[in-house]
C-alpha cells in the first residue's frame, strides 16, 4: 500500500480569448481612396483662394440663376405656345395640302394610269406572247432540231470516217519523222557537249571562279571600313547631342520645368476646389435670396390680392349674383317666352285672316277626286287574283 500522495496535476493552460471580429455596417461597402498628403503650399494658398473665388462667383451665380428663372418662365408662357402655334401651323400649311394631295389626287391618279396600262400594256402584250411568240418559239424549236439531226447525221456517216484516216496518215508520218529526229538530235547532243559545255566549265573553274573570289575579299574588306567609318561618325555625334542638347533638356526639365509644374498643377487644383465650393455656396445663398424675395412678394402683392377677391370681391359677387343677375335673367327669360307666345298668336291670326280672305274671293276649295291607277285593290293586288303566275290567272 503506497502512502505517499501523488504530487498535483499541473493545471491545464486556459485558451486566450480570441478578440470578436468587428462586424460590419450593413449596405454596400465604399472604398475610399487614400487621400494624398497635402503640403503647406496647398493649405496657405486655399483659405485665400476660397474667399476671392466666393466674392467673385456669387454676383455670377445669382443672375445665372435670375436668367434660368426668366428663361423657365418664358419658355413657359411665351415660347412653348408661340412653338406649338408654329407647329400647328407648319401642319396646316405643309403637311395637311401634300397630305390632301397625296390622298386625293396622286393616289386614285396612279390608280388610274395602272389600270390603263394593264389595259393598254399588259393585256396586249400577254395575247401577243400567247397568240403569237409561242407558236413562233415551237416552230423554230422544231427546226432547229431538224438542223441538229441533220449535222449530227453528217457528223456520223462522214466526218468521223474521214477523220479517223487523216489521223491514221498522221500518225505513220509521225512515226517517221521520230526516227529521223533521234539520229540529229544525238549529232546535235555530241557536238554541244564537245564544243560549248566542255569549254564553259574549264572557264568557269579556272578562270571566273578565282577572280569572283578575289572581287568578294575586296568588296568584304571595303564594307568592313565602311562600317568602322560610320559607326565612329555615329559614335561622336551620339556623344555631342548628348552633351549639348540631351543633358541641358533633362536638366531643365528635372529642375525648373518639373517643379513649376507641380506649383501650377497645386495652384490649379486649389482653383477648381475653390471655384466648385464658391459655386455651391452661391448656389444657396441664392436660392435663400430667392425665397426671401419670393416670400416678400407673396406677402406684399399677392396675399393681399387673395384677401381682397376672398373676403371682398367672392361675397360681392355672390350678392350681386343672388339680388341681380338671377331676377334679371328670370325676367329676361319670361319677357322672351311672352314674345314668344305673342308672335305665335299673332302669325295664328294672320294665318286665319288670310285664309278667311281667301275663301271669301274665292270659295271653298275643290275636294281631289282619287285617280283611278287601274290597280286592284286589298287582297288582290298581291297574286293578281287567284293565282299566283300571269299563265294561269283568269
Amino acid at each position: 500500500m503506497d502512502l505517499q500522495k501523488p504530487p498535483p496535476a499541473a493545471p491545464e493552460p486556459r485558451p486566450e480569448p480570441r478578440p470578436e471580429p468587428r462586424q460590419r455596417p450593413a449596405g454596400p461597402t465604399v472604398r475610399r481612396e487614400p487621400e494624398a498628403p497635402e503640403g503647406c503650399l496647398a493649405v496657405a494658398i486655399r483659405l485665400p483662394v476660397r474667399i476671392v473665388v466666393l466674392v467673385l462667383v456669387v454676383p455670377v451665380r445669382m443672375v445665372w440663376d435670375a436668367l434660368v428663372v426668366a428663361g423657365r418662365f418664358l419658355n413657359d408662357t411665351l415660347l412653348r405656345p408661340l412653338g406649338r402655334a408654329l407647329l400647328w401651323l407648319g401642319r396646316a400649311v405643309f403637311v395637311w395640302p401634300f397630305v390632301g394631295l397625296w390622298r386625293y389626287v396622286l393616289v386614285p391618279a396612279g390608280r388610274a394610269l395602272g389600270w390603263l396600262g394593264h389595259v393598254l400594256l399588259v393585256v396586249p402584250l400577254v395575247w401577243l406572247y400567247r397568240q403569237v411568240l409561242t407558236p413562233a418559239g415551237h416552230a423554230v424549236i422544231r427546226a432547229a432540231r431538224a438542223v441538229g439531226t441533220a449535222l449530227a447525221w453528217v457528223y456520223a456517216r462522214l466526218l468521223t470516217p474521214v477523220g479517223h484516216a487523216l489521223m491514221w496518215v498522221l500518225k505513220g508520218l509521225g512515226a517517221v519523222l521520230a526516227a529521223i529526229g533521234t539520229g540529229v538530235w544525238a549529232v546535235a547532243a555530241w557536238l554541244v557537249t564537245h564544243l560549248v559545255v566542255v569549254p564553259a566549265v574549264w572557264l568557269y573553274t579556272w578562270v571566273l571562279a578565282p577572280v569572283g573570289r578575289a572581287l568578294l575579299w575586296c568588296g568584304k574588306g571595303l564594307l568592313w571600313l565602311l562600317r568602322m567609318i560610320v559607326t565612329g561618325i555615329g559614335t561622336a555625334l551620339y556623344w555631342i547631342t548628348r552633351i549639348l542638347f540631351v543633358l541641358p533638356a533633362l536638366a531643365l526639365w528635372r529642375w525648373v520645368l518639373a517643379p513649376a509644374g507641380r506649383v501650377l498643377a497645386v495652384v490649379g487644383r486649389e482653383l477648381w476646389d475653390a471655384f466648385r465650393h464658391a459655386w455651391r455656396v452661391a448656389g444657396h445663398l441664392s436660392l435663400a435670396v430667392g425665397r426671401f424675395l419670393g416670400t416678400l412678394l407673396r406677402w406684399m402683392f399677392v396675399e393681399p390680392v387673395r384677401w381682397v377677391y376672398r373676403r371682398v370681391l367672392t361675397p360681392v359677387g355672390h350678392a350681386v349674383r343672388d339680388s341681380v343677375l338671377r331676377p334679371a335673367a328670370e325676367a329676361a327669360r319670361s319677357v322672351g317666352r311672352a314674345t314668344r307666345q305673342a308672335l305665335a298668336a299673332a302669325r295664328e291670326s294672320a294665318r286665319r285672316a288670310r285664309a278667311d280672305f281667301r275663301r271669301m274671293l274665292l270659295g271653298e276649295p275643290g275636294q281631289a277626286l282619287p285617280a283611278d291607277r287601274r290597280e286592284p285593290s286589298g287582297r288582290e293586288a298581291r297574286s293578281l287574283g287567284s293565282s299566283t303566275t300571269a299563265l294561269t290567272k283568269d
